[in-house]
């Protein structure tokens, strides 16, 4: 009696037919076990086009003031020292508006979750680790206003825009502030050396897409 072997199933997979060979049944098994045991990849839930464009907007301007304050300390007194003083100033009041329009679209449009198979306490410190960087992203342009005022010189937005000054002319509260706003500088460069490292962690060593949320150009928008 024959019977017809292509239609006989061994482990899940199809037996070999006449002329098919073990090798290529094989492939069939291992083929259906992999489409068995390999999960749908989710889709990556972007932050919205505003949140990214304003994140990598205060981002320049960010590392354009690091670059530009450790430039300008060493220089000595001078009208062009000045002039990029002023420079510093407008570029700190900028980032201290734009961080409060960050503020204000985080509010009222939630950013999309972490991802699940990150362990609480990573969670915990992820969400630290943003506050903090906000945080800083306020006070230190707030410092060097106060310190600005504490030493009488006036800032005026871009040459056109004059600030109210915030407190009295102090010299000694204005060293003071001096002092504070530098090492706030080099706690914020510590937290922001953190954050990308965190970013680029999860890129290359998780692979789980958390990069690909806030590049300019995601894949998709919550």
């Amino acid at each position: 009696m024959i019977k017809s072997s292509a239609m006989i199933k061994k482990n899940g997979a199809p037996a070999p037919v006449q002329g098919q060979g073990p090798d290529r049944a094989s492939t069939y098994a291992v083929a259906e076990a992999h489409t068995e045991m390999t999960p749908a990849q989710p889709l990556i839930a972007a932050y919205t086009r505003p949140a990214r464009y304003l994140h990598w907007l205060v981002a320049v301007l960010v590392l354009g003031m690091f670059a530009l304050g450790f430039y300008m300390e060493g220089l000595p007194l001078s009208p062009d020292k000045l002039k990029l003083y002023s420079w510093h100033k407008w570029a700190g009041v900028s980032i201290f508006m734009l961080v409060l329009i960050r503020l204000a679209w985080r509010v009222t449009h939630r950013p999309p979750p972490l991802p699940d198979h990150m362990a609480p306490w990573m969670k915990v410190a992820a969400h630290s680790g943003h506050a903090a960087l906000y945080v800083l992203m306020l006070v230190i342009p707030l410092s060097g206003w106060l310190m600005s005022s504490a030493l009488g010189i006036q800032t005026v937005w871009f040459g056109i825009v004059p600030l109210p000054d915030l407190i009295p002319r102090d010299k000694a509260v204005g060293e003071f502030l001096q002092a504070t706003h530098l090492y706030l500088n080099l706690f914020f460069m510590a937290v922001l050396v953190g954050h990308i490292g965190m970013a680029l962690k999860h890129h290359f060593i998780d692979k789980d897409g958390t990069l690909h949320r806030m590049l300019p150009v995601a894949k998709s928008e919550v």
